[in-house]
Order: C-alpha cells, then sequence, then structure tokens
C-alpha cells in the first residue's frame, strides 16, 4: 500500500482527501486494462474514460468556479502512480484549455470548457518553436491583423497531443512591442484550413507529439485569447498553475519506485536473508523516502499558496518542479538499482517508470531553466 500518511497534512481539506481516495479506487478498477499498443488510441480512450468518470471536471474551470490547484495535483500524482499516459491524458486536459478557463470570455468557455471537461474534446497547448524552446519570449510564429480577424503563419513544435487534438490554444507575435510583449493567445479549432501536422515525434517513452505548421491560417476576432499583446502574460500565469503539478506527476512516479523497491527488497533473498536487512540497502530506501516526503511538501506548498489566493507562485513552483523532477529521477534510479538486471527488462514497472521520468524534466520548463527562474525571484526579492 502507498504511504497516504500525507493526506493529514494541514495543506489539505476533507474534499481533498475524499478526492484522493475515489480517485485510487477508480484507478485500481480501470487503469490496469488500459491497450498501450497503440499511443493515439489510448489517449483518445484514457480522455474518455477521464471524462465518463468525472475527474475531466477538475481540468477546466467553468465561469464562477476557479480551479484547484491541489486537486489537479493530487489527481495528477495518484495517476502518474498507476499509469504515465492516464496522467499525460489528464494533463493535456488542463494545460490545453487553462487559458481558456483563466482569461477565455464566456463565449470560449462555453463552445470549449464542456467538451474537454467530458472528454469530448481533447486539447493541447502550443507554445513552443523548434527555434525558441524555452525561450518564449523569442517567438517568432505571426499573427497579423486581416480585417476584423488574424493570420497565422509559422511552426510549432513538441506539442504534446499533436494530431489528436481538437483544439489548440496557440501563441503568436501580434507586435505590439518586441519580445514577450508582443504575443498574444489564440483558440484555434483542429480543423482550421491550413493547419497540419507537419511531422510526429517519436520519444522514448510513448506520447503523442508533433510538429505543426500554419500556413496561412485564417481565424475571427472572436479567436483572440484575451487581449492582444498579453500572451506571455496568459502562457506564464497557466504555467504557474501547471508548473507544479508536472512536479505532482514526478511524485506519483516516484512514489509508484519506491513501492516496487520495497517489495523488491522484502521478498527478493540473498544468501538466505531479505535484500531489506542489508544496511546499504536500508540507506538507499531511507533517502528515496525523504526525496518522496520533501518533493511533496514543496508541491502541495505551492499549490496550497495558489489556492489560498496568491497572485502568482513563481518561486515556489519552479521549486517543486525542480526539485520533484530532479529528484524523482534519483529515486527511480535507486529503484531500477534494486531491481539488479530485472530493473533494465522491457516491460518491468521500474524500467517503465526510468523512461517516462526524464522528459518531466525538460518540459514546461526544463530544470537549468527553473533556476535560473529560483535565482531571479530571490534575488529580486532582497
Amino acid at each position: 500500500m502507498p504511504d497516504r500518511s500525507f493526506l493529514t497534512w494541514p495543506f489539505f481539506e476533507d474534499h481533498h482527501r475524499e478526492l484522493a481516495a475515489a480517485l485510487d479506487a477508480w484507478a485500481q478498477r480501470n487503469l490496469a486494462a488500459v491497450d498501450h499498443s497503440d499511443t493515439d488510441a489510448a489517449c483518445r480512450d484514457l480522455v474518455a474514460m477521464l471524462g465518463q468518470g468525472g475527474w475531466l471536471r477538475h481540468s477546466g474551470a467553468q465561469a464562477g468556479e476557479s480551479l484547484d490547484v491541489r486537486s489537479l495535483c493530487l489527481i495528477r500524482e495518484t495517476l502518474a502512480r498507476y499509469d504515465g499516459l492516464a496522467d499525460f491524458s489528464f494533463a493535456m486536459q488542463g494545460l490545453g484549455t487553462g487559458a481558456i478557463s483563466l482569461f477565455g470570455n464566456a463565449e470560449q468557455q462555453a463552445d470549449w470548457l464542456p467538451k474537454t471537461r467530458s472528454g469530448a474534446a481533447i486539447s493541447a497547448f502550443a507554445l513552443t518553436e523548434p527555434q525558441s524552446g524555452s525561450d518564449v519570449a523569442n517567438s517568432t510564429m505571426t499573427a497579423q491583423a486581416d480585417g476584423n480577424g488574424f493570420v497565422l503563419n509559422g511552426r510549432k513544435t513538441w506539442i504534446s497531443n499533436g494530431g489528436i487534438a481538437d483544439v489548440y490554444t496557440v501563441f503568436a507575435r501580434t507586435g505590439e512591442a518586441p519580445g514577450a510583449k508582443g504575443l498574444s493567445a489564440f483558440v484555434v479549432p483542429a480543423d482550421t484550413p491550413g493547419l497540419k501536422v507537419e511531422a510526429r515525434l517519436e520519444v522514448m517513452a510513448p506520447h503523442p507529439l508533433a510538429t505543426l505548421h500554419f500556413d496561412g491560417v485564417k481565424l475571427p476576432g472572436s479567436a483572440l485569447l484575451g487581449e492582444r499583446g498579453k500572451g506571455f502574460a496568459i502562457a506564464m500565469s497557466v504555467l504557474d498553475v501547471f508548473r507544479s503539478t508536472v512536479a505532482a506527476a514526478a511524485l506519483g512516479f516516484a512514489r509508484r519506485a519506491l513501492d516496487e523497491a520495497m517489495e523488491r527488497v522484502s521478498t527478493r533473498h540473498v544468501q538466505g536473508a531479505p535484500l531489506a536487512d542489508l544496511q546499504l540497502v536500508q540507506g538507499h530506501i531511507a533517502d528515496m523516502a525523504v526525496d518522496v516526503d520533501a518533493s511533496a511538501l514543496l508541491i502541495y506548498r505551492a499549490a496550497w499558496a495558489k489556492d489560498s489566493g496568491a497572485a502568482r507562485v513563481t518561486r515556489e513552483a519552479a521549486m517543486a518542479k525542480l526539485f520533484a523532477t530532479d529528484h524523482a529521477q534519483q529515486v527511480i534510479d535507486k529503484a531500477v538499482q534494486l531491481h539488479g538486471g530485472d530493473g533494465v527488462r522491457h516491460g518491468e514497472t521500474v524500467e517503465r517508470l526510468y523512461r517516462e521520468i526524464r522528459a518531466l524534466r525538460i518540459y514546461e520548463g526544463a530544470s537549468d531553466v527553473q533556476r535560473v527562474v529560483i535565482a531571479r525571484q530571490t534575488l529580486g526579492g532582497r
């Protein structure tokens, strides 16, 4: 049984504990049977299942509601512990329409949030470009004014759900000012003429990823999200909310790795005694447990702060993502080591976790970018 004692921490309310217990029971019943042989089909099935289960209602806030970041983190942690692709499917429904939840007008919210929250539509967040990576202010994709509308030209890459999404939140340069101040956000249905999937990207832990080409994509003025020139601020606000949830997914992977390691060292015998009797093995388990708890403290501090009304949790979220993803990698590596040769056997749980964790140290702000963010926030507060 995974450790659930953290749910007694003062970060949580009763409804969070009830949510965690209900989702854990649902995941046990439903996720073991998911067929992963076709990644696109698995993601479509998982979105539908999560919608039918009612879990996607947490992924986007309707008018008058607010996003509960602690709930988002608990859901991602729990799903990641069972199935990385289930976590991915949930997360992208939230990130993909996060800007609509936070900044969309009533019409935009009415058009898309009921669909994405029910699992009837799949969403994606199109921010990264081939030449800019984490340097969002250096984006070059353009959105030129055309009467009352806009024409989009350029490319986005490493777009999660690229190729299977029904709607993209897209960031493009409208040119109000250089750098960060000249970007705007748009809601772009996937069937808009001129939007093409240029390439599918294969990675070591299979996910639907693509490079998108926007070739003269014409949008009405109603596709604009928020105000012109505020796209960078919108993107950063969305990431401020969802960056903590990336850390929570890493925590879910780490908890599963710790559980697998404890099972292994308790049942595997060397010279007539369990591996768990060896002091060196006990040292590894202790280090793993400390990393898991320290990650959880940072994650749920950031989530609690946001839910408690903090305008921005940039520093707290960056700390959570940096520590949780980097240390989950270490926890999983120890779990692989404790499994010996079985740890690198394809199909073993720890082998899958080893492949899945690596990307979390890159996307939504790589670890070194988080260090820059933390340093600037810390120095700026002196």
